[in-house]
């Protein structure tokens, strides 16, 4: 069933779609066995780029901005990655860019603020997603930035928050929903299990950059470990309380590497070049929680999205929720009680691996490839971020 959602970005008079979403494989950020050891994260950006204009036949010139995400804007990701990946890739020097960073929620954000500009009139096609190389600039290294230039956290912002560790926030998230152990086992289990059967379906090829690493073409993400069972993931010891913990390494997303874009455009630009409408942006937001137990976003995010457009759970299609932590996603589930079969139903970034800056757009390019091959309408993609962040925007695929 089509619903009728108008969306905020009616009163513009200009609607917003997503012409073509595309993701390379997501990678260990190993030094040895990761796919990306040898890559700079401008040349995965840029295989997204390329992507898109291949896709979509589009003139790089006609692109008016490109607005990409990542949390870690240093050394390799440093002096406006979103440029450099353009400029590597060969493109037209006059298209601008902008590089921002909200956490986990950066290449969200990214793609939300490029719809504002679309919305707005200010633009009729934007580039926007996310990259991140975790292998060649650590998540530890804002830290060591830290000791180097000063702290962000200086001691009048401690006395307000007793700032922690995101893997203890996950902790806390368990405390405050009395959630098992053996729950959040067997919600990893299954983000394994959905992974493996949707790579094994082909359900990642029409969102996915096959890119030739380590000598092979790859089609498919790295981290993905078919064999991962309840029983497999018991034997893991809790990685952040060492003597009541209940979040492992296997209840948690792995460090990993990746890039992921979109291209945005007006219905105009639409008509006018030739672009695909796969996919309407009805709504977008951000929300702000407390910013120690911080990984609650995805709970209001979501129940914003639903309340000012009318809409219930069931109304929803598909739910990508990223799985930072087995416990975010079974507390979110715990207070919206979605149809769990309507849930990340290829699995999830504890599977996939989160390349933090680019899951945001990683998470669109597979609601859009997953609303089209059900022909379903509705799906609400959410995140939570460090810092005490939520994203949520909502898409409506469009008819063929």
């Amino acid at each position: 069933m089509r619903h009728n959602v108008t969306g905020p970005f009616a009163s513009t008079g200009r609607e917003v779609y997503i012409a073509e979403a595309v993701r390379t494989p997501i990678g260990k950020s190993h030094p040895e066995r990761g796919w990306y050891r040898d890559m700079h994260p401008n040349a995965m950006l840029a295989a997204c780029y390329t992507e898109l204009v291949r896709r979509s036949n589009i003139k790089p010139a006609l692109v008016e901005d490109l607005i990409i995400g990542c949390t870690a804007p240093f050394g390799e990701q440093s002096r406006n990655i979103a440029r450099n990946a353009w400029l590597q890739a060969g493109y037209p020097p006059d298209v601008p860019a902008t590089t921002l960073d909200r956490r986990c929620g950066s290449a969200q954000t990214a793609v939300e603020m490029a719809a504002a500009l679309v919305a707005s009139g200010t633009h009729d096609v934007v580039i926007a997603g996310g990259v991140e190389h975790m292998g060649h600039v650590p998540i530890d290294s804002p830290a060591k930035i830290s000791e180097l230039y000063g702290d962000p956290w200086p001691a009048e912002l401690r006395d307000r928050y007793a700032f922690v560790h995101q893997g203890e926030s996950a902790e806390l998230i368990a405390d405050r929903w009395q959630l098992t152990r053996d729950e959040m086992d067997a919600f990893a289990a299954r983000s394994h299990q959905n992974a493996a059967k949707a790579i094994a379906d082909g359900r990642f090829v029409d969102e996915m950059v096959s890119m030739t690493l380590d000598g092979q073409l790859r089609p498919a993400d790295q981290c993905v470990r078919p064999e991962t069972t309840v029983d497999t993931l018991a034997n893991l010891k809790p990685a952040f309380r060492k003597d009541n913990g209940r979040i492992t390494a296997g209840s948690s997303s792995p460090i990993s590497d990746g890039a992921a874009a979109t291209l945005l455009c007006s219905a105009d630009a639409a008509y006018r070049l030739g672009l695909r409408r796969r996919a309407r942006i009805l709504d977008q937001t951000t929300v702000g929680v407390d910013p120690v137990i911080m990984l609650t976003g995805p709970i209001p995010a979501t129940r914003k999205m639903l309340q000012r457009n009318d809409l219930s759970v069931d109304d929803i299609d598909l739910f990508e929720v990223n799985e930072a932590f087995s416990s975010v996603v079974l507390a979110w589930q715990r207070e919206l009680r979605p149809d769990p079969d309507r849930v990340n139903v290829n699995g999830g970034a504890i599977a996939l691996g989160h390349a933090v800056g680019a899951t945001g757009a990683r998470l669109l390019a597979t609601m859009v490839a997953e609303l089209e091959r059900r022909e379903a309408d509705l799906g609400l993609v959410t995140m939570c971020c460090g810092g005490g962040l939520g994203t949520a925007t909502l898409i409506q695929r469009e008819p063929t």
